[in-house]
């Protein structure tokens, strides 16, 4: 078999492999430039109204390598846009907006990967109790998933194999559902979110184990901001993901901000492991992360380059994601307890 038709074969194992602790849903870098993605809770808790693009290439230069794309957008929902306290238009006054308490998003992402695609939205709503100079958000979200499969590039050489593969539907949809909680205030942010509540099923026919189950994911972030010098910040965090199987992954990160103008930052991604033990941290898959970013205005901009300690890495030139960002709302917007504003 060529190859790309030994990529192809690997892709289907893991895909129709139950008991498969490979990647199910995609992989973000710069998940700190918008947390919205790993946790339905912070829809709206800074108070601004966000959007964010992502676009990102795994393993580049590498055939049927994933490539991610991702469109969020998050608010605040505010109870008066403007209160007018009389009528006149000569006299008439407007007071800053009273906050709500109520933020919505949705997001929705495209994420190929070899033969595979997988379209998804996630329509989320969150509630948000504020505290002295704090807050604690919790938030729901309902997701849809369309996979698919293009059984014009595969080519088996088996005829039994052949019948095997095509006798499988070319899509199939599922729902599901997560939960988040996000605790913040100025310096500190911690969260937890479970993905695939309902741990729904991939069915593409009726045949006996063509049953391919979502696991339920737990992820676990946490980060805290250090005042060095003027104007100067660091911030150490970290990301830690666990199905109902195994422990997937563990990023350690840290970056520096400049004014929240400009920011660097690297991180250090974990192989997968069934244990927290130095298999997990030193096995196959762990990465080096390094990121960039800046702000102009109301825009941001984010790039990170990932590269793998695996063998795969001597067959790609890395992985490359781009974030953009843009977040607006009046002064009515700036609550107490945002973090960096």
């Amino acid at each position: 078999m060529r190859y790309s038709q030994i990529i192809y074969t690997i892709v289907i194992c893991f895909l129709f492999t139950i008991e498969s602790k490979a990647q199910q849903f995609p992989i973000y870098s710069q998940y700190m430039m918008n947390g919205f993605l790993l946790n339905p809770a912070v829809a709206g808790h800074e108070g601004y109204t966000a959007i964010n693009i992502t676009i990102r290439d795994q393993w580049a230069g590498l055939s049927g390598s994933p490539k991610t794309y991702a469109l969020s957008a998050q608010t605040r929902v505010l109870k008066n846009s403007f209160i007018f306290r009389h009528k006149s238009v000569r006299h008439r006054r407007r007071s800053m907006s009273k906050g709500g308490k109520v933020g919505l998003g949705g997001y929705i992402f495209n994420d190929v990967n070899g033969i595979f695609s997988r379209l998804g939205f996630q329509g989320t709503y969150a509630y948000h109790l504020s505290m002295h100079r704090s807050q604690l958000s919790f938030g729901t979200s309902l997701t849809g998933f369309q996979y698919k499969i293009d059984k014009s590039q595969v080519i088996l050489n088996d005829n039994e194999q052949d019948q095997f593969f095509l006798n499988y539907q070319s899509s199939a949809f599922i729902l599901d559902a997560n939960l988040g909680a996000y605790y913040s205030d100025r310096n500190l942010y911690a969260g937890l979110s479970i993905q695939n509540l309902f741990q729904s099923f991939i069915k593409f026919n009726n045949d006996p184990g063509s049953e391919f189950k979502l696991d339920r994911q737990y992820l676990l972030t946490a980060g805290y901001r250090f005042d060095v010098v003027d104007f100067v910040f660091l911030e150490p965090s970290f990301l830690f993901k666990m199905s109902e199987t195994a422990i997937t992954q563990t990023d350690l990160n840290l970056k520096l901000y400049y004014k929240e103008d400009y920011w660097g930052g690297i991180s250090y991604r974990t192989g997968s492991g069934n244990t927290v033990s130095s298999s997990s941290l030193n096995g196959k898959g762990s990465s080096l992360i390094f990121m960039v970013g800046a702000r102009v205005d109301k825009f941001f901009f984010g790039y990170s380059f990932d590269y793998t300690f695996s063998s795969i890495s001597k067959h790609t030139f890395g992985s490359h994601e781009i974030t953009l960002a843009y977040k607006f709302g009046d002064n009515a917007r700036r609550y107490r307890w945002l973090n960096r504003y």
